[in-house]
């Protein structure tokens, strides 16, 4: 019978560790989630951040914006928030409108408060091997292996899917456990065959079921950080007839996702130390 990772218990963990730390602060970690008009994901997302923020004891706030806000205008208020001594954290919800250019904004975020781990400065520091705010996704699947003992020294791993987000991030933390990493996306030939390798196969794709068993290793470990809703019911990247063949598995959902809150948490609490000591 395969293990089913189950993000909530790990995430968990996390907040008893923060929770922990935050009794020995003098001062309440501050985090900002800015958003730009209404779409029902972003609200969703936004608010469950931050009522998991609250209820650790962080001093968080959602700022809400209309949709029509300027670029300009939304550099102004980050470039606020940075010069703010009191607040640790700035995430700006993603995706963001047509209008204004995602890769500037994140630029625009101080790099010591940039908890999505975003910033060109922080990807530099991953790269280069040294400590700094980590993707919350990349890092949260990290912490879950980790939670349930899966060994990655030396092992093959293959992600499918190369965003900024979380395909090149999660290659780096893998290297730096010492796996053999392959990131595969749509342009790779044969790819039942590369993921066929996988010992330890991660699916980031955004495409529902896109793994069929017949592209995986049996008795692989299975990452799944897909979701998407497929007649009301929401699916993962990985078919789960491929759960079968694997010894552990992250279900769709109550796998990954939890773990980005928490992660993103655990980015506040540590900018908040690296910042105030």
């Amino acid at each position: 019978m395969p293990l089913k990772m189950r993000g909530h218990a790990v995430a968990s963990s996390v907040y008893d560790e923060l929770r922990q730390v935050l009794d020995t602060l003098p001062y309440t970690p501050a985090l900002r989630v800015v958003r730009l008009g209404d779409d029902p994901a972003s609200v969703s997302y936004t608010r469950l951040k931050n009522k998991r923020a609250r209820e650790l004891g962080l001093d968080s706030q959602v700022i809400a914006l209309p949709l029509e806000t300027s670029e300009a205008e939304l550099l102004e208020l980050i470039e606020e928030l940075n010069r703010d001594e009191l607040v640790d954290g700035i995430l700006v919800q993603l995706p963001l409108p047509g209008h204004v250019s995602e890769s500037r904004v994140i630029e625009a975020i101080a790099p010591a408060k940039d908890v999505d781990g975003f910033h060109p400065y922080n990807v530099g520091r991953l790269w280069a091997g040294e400590d700094t705010l980590e993707p919350c996704t990349p890092a949260g699947i990290i912490r879950m292996l980790d939670h349930y003992q899966i060994e990655l020294e030396g092992k093959e791993a293959v992600i499918v899917g190369r965003s900024n987000i979380v395909g090149k991030p999660l290659a780096a933390l893998l290297l730096r456990r010492n796996a053999t990493v392959t990131v595969a996306h749509s342009r790779t030939r044969d790819l039942a065959e590369v993921t066929r390798r996988a010992e330890v196969l991660v699916a980031a794709v955004g495409k529902p079921r896109f793994i069929g068993a017949g592209m995986v290793r049996p008795g692989a470990v299975l990452v799944d950080v897909g979701i998407s809703r497929v007649d009301d019911k929401l699916v993962g990247d990985i078919d789960p007839a491929a759960h079968e063949l694997s010894t552990a598995y992250t279900p769709v959902p109550g796998g990954v996702g939890p773990m980005t809150v928490a992660m993103l948490l655990a980015n506040t609490v540590k900018a908040a130390r690296l910042r105030r000591g």
